[in-house]
């Protein structure tokens, strides 16, 4: 359940704990003073949408946390994240939001991600709004509220699964099927992009070889001056020696003198490995300007050959191993095409198959369905009877369609609200308040197959009145035996029903509106109700309605106790 809530710089509030209880939480308050704050502020923490718009104006961050206690270690949630409850069996959560967008999230202190959050979020608390009733009108939603009902994630999963191995087949069928005009021009295209790369024979790194050798075929005569001086220098000619004839003199000088110290015959050491790495180098240039070979007719066929590989790139992959790879693609599309009638046959066999299991799956998602829909029924009237709904009928219409992602029925809710009318769609014969009812009752149907402890209404009472509205709270009052409930109403039965109301109020310090809450005693309460029952103007008549209110509702709760 939840705890506490803690906001900071939210919106009109500054700054605020607010404790909640066991039991059936009312909050109430005059329209703009801030109620659907706090609903922000829960849904902020446990990792809802939210906008830079919800901090408060001149301040550059908000922090909300919510702490909630006796958490059950086993959620999927936690258990998919590793998130362990503390040895007091607690969570909290935290969230700050900043003005230039950016979150920071924390569970018992370890980051996480807003998506992180929401999960963990979704196991701990549900918000229902006082629009979720239109969700109702949305006929694609029957099916999924009958499906969270009846646990059917198996079959589901199952078909789901049968049906896409099924769109696969359909797609690899397509893709095959073309008629013969389309066929040999693709044919065609192909064959001639196969023999185009076929003829170039490219090898994989021929590329940067031919670059290299262009690159010194350009500069030839450069090359070669550059050799002959450095030939020249080191070797000499008839008339002068070169480098390595000069170590060798160098050499024959010292040899005499070389054991007379240490000094001088290290000195004679390093001098000879100069003069053999000297002769070396010098056998390594005059074998390159041997080799080198300058032809122009060498240097057309080098630039020619760039050209060609620079064209191909252009139309069939940036590299050269980027081409070989659609040349393969090329060969294995057009043996497929040339393939094409014997691997349909083989393919169509297999969708035989796939469409015999997509049936089967479906058949058995069908049965489960309407299993679960006959005992949603059941309890979902059993729901609207407690809500003073004692005429209506309520059935869940299976009609079968093409096999889709979402099964093979297009599944309804239907409703008649007066004796002796047919069933018609819930979009067509619900009033605003019947919605809201019907809305509560699957919530609450929908909430006993969950293990979420804590469920936020706010303002679901929306279009009820009188005798309803005092069946709704006692309908929350039943729900607030087994689960935390919080409520923001306006209705004064559903506030006197609670075991513990607190009053939103607005107000302001020093040119600045402030949001502040109340948890209200006896006689506080007595004075709101007045006032949500007759506004301004609190009589005592009032005053001693709101007291027979309250009495009335304490003695319907001890009811349940027993």
């Amino acid at each position: 359940m939840l705890e506490l809530l803690h906001i900071e710089q939210i919106a009109l509030i500054e700054q605020a704990d607010i404790r909640f209880h066991v039991g059936f939480n009312a909050l109430t308050g005059e329209t703009g003073a801030g109620k659907s704050i706090i609903i922000d502020a829960m849904g902020a923490v446990l990792g809802g949408r939210t906008s830079r718009e919800l901090i408060r104006t001149g301040a550059n961050r908000a922090f909300v946390s919510g702490l909630f206690s006796h958490v059950n270690p086993t959620l999927p949630a936690l258990v998919e994240q590793g998130i362990v409850p503390d040895e007091n069996g607690e969570l909290l959560l935290q969230r700050e939001l900043t003005i230039d967008g950016k979150n920071t999230c924390r569970i018992n202190g370890r980051p996480v991600s807003v998506s992180q959050l929401r999960q963990v979020g979704q196991d701990l608390l549900n918000i229902h709004g006082q629009h979720d009733g239109q969700q109702l009108m949305d006929e694609t939603l029957h099916g999924v509220y009958l499906d969270r009902f009846g646990n059917i994630q198996q079959p589901l999963f199952a078909y789901q699964t049968a049906f896409e191995s099924y769109q696969a087949l359909q797609s690899q069928i397509k893709s095959l099927q073309m008629d013969e005009a389309e066929k040999i021009r693709k044919m065609d295209s192909l064959r001639f992009q196969i023999k185009e790369i076929e003829r170039a024979e490219l090898q994989d790194g021929e590329e940067e070889e031919l670059l290299a050798r262009r690159n010194l075929l350009r500069n030839g005569e450069k090359y070669l001056t550059a050799l002959s001086g450095a030939d020249y220098a080191m070797g000499g000619d008839d008339e002068s020696m070169g480098a390595v004839a000069l170590m060798k003199q160098a050499l024959q000088a010292l040899a005499p003198i070389r054991n007379l110290s240490e000094d001088l015959g290290k000195l004679y050491a390093q001098l000879s490995q100069v003069q053999s790495d000297a002769y070396d180098l010098a056998e390594w240039i005059g074998d390159q300007r041997s080799a080198f070979e300058f032809s122009p007719a060498e240097l057309d066929a080098v630039e020619s050959r760039s050209d060609l590989i620079y064209r191909l790139e252009k139309k069939y992959g940036n590299t050269i191993a980027e081409i070989l790879q659609y040349l393969d693609k090329c060969r294995k599309e057009l043996d497929d095409i040339q393939t094409a009638d014997d691997t349909l046959v083989r393919l169509q066999g297999k969708l035989a198959k796939a469409e015999k299991a997509v049936v089967e799956a479906g058949g058995v998602l069908t049965k489960a369905r309407q299993s679960a829909a006959k005992e949603l029924e059941v309890r979902i009237l059993q729901e609207l009877r407690d809500l003073d709904m004692h005429k209506i009928q309520f059935v869940i219409e299976f009609t079968s369609k093409a096999p889709a992602i979402d099964g093979c029925d297009t599944i309804r809710f239907l409703m008649s609200a007066n004796a002796g009318e047919a069933v018609k769609p819930i979009a067509k014969v619900a009033s605003g308040g019947e919605l809201a009812r019907i809305m509560l009752g699957l919530k609450n149907v929908l909430a006993e197959q969950e293990a979420i402890a804590t469920m936020v209404f706010d303002e679901v009472d929306t279009g009820v009145s009188g005798r309803a509205a005092q069946k709704v709270a006692q309908k929350l009052a039943q729900v607030s035996r087994h689960k935390q409930v919080l409520c923001v109403t306006h209705l004064p039965q559903l506030a006197a029903m609670a075991d513990v109301h607190f009053a939103v109020t607005k107000g302001e310090v020093k040119g600045r509106t402030f949001t502040e809450l109340l948890e209200l005693d006896r006689s506080k309460r007595m004075a709101e109700l007045a006032r949500i029952s007759g506004g301004d103007v609190i009589s005592e008549a009032l005053l001693q309605s709101a007291g027979e209110l309250l009495d009335s509702a304490t003695t319907y709760r001890n009811g349940l106790e027993g």
